[in-house]
Parts: C-alpha cells; structure tokens; sequence
C-alpha cells in the first residue's frame, strides 16, 4: 500500500493490489458481502438474520426462513436492497468501479469505466449514477464556522438550442452569467464536509434558507457581499469581492471556491457535460467524496458498499423526462 491521491497521510491502494484483492468473482462477492452485511446476512424484507444461504440460484443466493407470502420463502441476494439491486453486472465489476469511484477525484466518465470493466457505456453510466446516489443526502447541521458560496454551471444560453431554452424556463432553473445553471454550497470548516444544492433563485429566501436548513443558530458564516445574504439571523462576515477584497483574518471563502474549482476542471476534463437534470446527482457526488478524503481509500470504498444499503435508483427513473430513447444522451460523454 501507499500513499492516496491528494492526502500523504492516507493509505492508498494501487491497482495491482485492487485486482489481487478482487482477483476472482468469489472474492469480490465475498469482500461485498462482509461490509454490505457486517453482522451476517439479514432479510432485507423482515430484518431477520434466520436465513439459509449458498441456494443454489442462478441470482438469488439467500432465503429467509421467517418470511413467507403464501407461496415461497423470500429469496435474496446481497444487491437486493441496494443500490446495486437489479444490476448485471458482476460484483467484480462492482467492486472494481467502487475502487474507481472513490480514487479518481476528479471523477471517472463512463466511458473510461466501460472500458475497464468491457461493459456496456450504458452499464457504466448507470453504475457511477447508482454510486452517486450513495451520497445523496442532507448533510449538516454544521457547526461552523461555515463559508458560502454560489457557482454556475452549464452552457451558455445564447449558445443553446430553443428547446433546450423552453426547457430550462419550464424547469425554473436559476439564472447566472449567460444563462447557467446556479448551485449553492457550503463548507464547514470544522469538520471539512462540504454540501451543494442546485437551486432556482438567488434571492435572499432561497440562499438564507438554504444555510438555516444546514447549519446550527450560533454557527459563524462567512460569504461574499451579494446583497442576498445581508440581514441573516446568525453571526456573519462578509468579503467584498468588487474590490478585491478576499481575506479578512478569518474572514474568506477559499475553501468552497476550491471545491467549486475542482468540480469544474472534472466538467470540463472528464465529465464534459453535467446536464441541469442530473447535476445535483453530480455536488452529492463531489460533496460525499470531499467529505470521506481523509479516509484511507479501503476505508472509502468499505463506507460506500454501506451506503449502498436502503437505497435504490431505476434506470427508468434516470433517464425519465430526457426526450431520448436511450437515456445516455442527457450526459452522452459523461459518467
């Protein structure tokens, strides 16, 4: 083992010791079982651990001897219940994407995924957005002090197509320079856990509610000097950006700006486009992994077969409301 991308002080994995450790598909199984299931295997239908496993199934390896619907004893497998339920795709594969998700911090686009695991592009791309879901969640309240930022993202609307302007004006989406599409984040300097939210307005109610919802009453709060975030109830300072003003002592928000900057350079390096109807799928994916960087990477990949469990994401759901028969459109070169 060595060092991890970004940390020195993190135990990393090298490629060669990700294919030993997952060197066969009873392994992977094995390693994914063990930290899907770290107290044995349960029903995820009942919770009961008095279960028969090793069933000779083509797909469902487990049966719960508590449960019963009249006909059969519910049969499982370790994806079910996952976000990996309903996937083809081998748990080596698996085990091996996880490993990609997680180390590669600027991100891995499908169609580099396909390749290494010879999937299908589609197999990929749904792959990294059921990984994405892992991280979906509401994270806080923070303790601060907590720095405050907006950042845009997406094409030019000068630049786009009618329907994709009707498309954006029927969705609500925010504004920016030139039309972009508006996250807001936050980063609490405390814990070095950042969250992000695509948002419709830039108005005082949405940015100040935004952080209530994330941060405790008496946390300190440092942004810029958009005028949306005077009169907050909590203890604020602003930087005054127009004048290049930046740090005050304590007062800056260098750190969301350098979360901002490296989803950026993977939008325009990796992913080469965050469509507005996934790119919240895209901050929980930056806001989960900054969260877990200090992590050493087997621990990373460990929390995330966890983070898997009571969570699910239908391809139909995905690829809903897209105008494509595909799906992979929406994202075409993206992950």
């Amino acid at each position: 083992m060595g060092n991890s991308p970004g940390k020195s002080f993190r135990e990393g994995l090298s490629f060669m010791e990700v294919a030993d450790m997952f060197s066969d598909e009873d392994k992977a199984r094995e390693w994914i079982a063990e930290n899907r299931w770290p107290d044995g295997p349960y029903c995820p239908k009942c919770g009961s651990f008095n279960v028969q496993s090793n069933i000779k199934h083509k797909s469902m390896t487990h049966r719960c001897r508590d449960c019963y619907n009249g006909k059969s004893r519910t049969m499982f497998s370790i994806k079910t219940g996952t976000v990996m339920e309903g996937s083809n795709l081998k748990y080596r594969a698996w085990a091996i994407g996880i490993y990609m998700f997680m180390t590669n911090i600027k991100g891995v686009s499908s169609t580099h995924l396909r390749r290494e695991l010879k999937c299908s592009q589609k197999a990929a791309w749904f792959m990294m957005h059921r990984l994405r879901k892992v991280f979906e969640t509401d994270a806080g309240p923070f303790s601060g002090p907590v720095e405050v930022d907006e950042s845009f993202f997406g094409g030019k609307v000068r630049n786009m197509s009618n329907a994709k302007r009707r498309e954006r004006k029927k969705a609500g989406l925010a504004q920016g320079p030139s039309g972009k599409t508006v996250v807001v984040g936050m980063k609490d300097r405390e814990s070095g856990k950042v969250t992000a939210k695509v948002v419709q307005k830039t108005d005082a109610g949405t940015l100040q509610g935004f952080i209530a919802d994330h941060v405790d009453e008496d946390a300190k709060v440092y942004t810029d000097e958009a005028k949306a975030y005077k009169g907050m109830p909590f203890d604020h300072e602003a930087v005054n950006h127009s004048v290049s003003e930046y740090v005050r002592e304590q007062a800056h928000t260098n750190g969301i700006e350098s979360h901002w900057a490296m989803m950026k350079r993977s939008h325009e390096g990796i992913y080469h486009k965050m469509s507005p109807k996934h790119l919240q799928r895209y901050c929980d994916e930056f806001s989960g992994r900054h969260g877990l960087r200090n992590q050493d990477t087997i621990d990373q990949m460990k929390g995330t077969v966890a983070g898997m469990v009571g969570k699910r994401l239908l391809y139909r759901e995905l690829v809903a409301d897209n105008g494509l028969s595909n799906g992979l459109a929406s994202d075409k070169k993206t992950g």
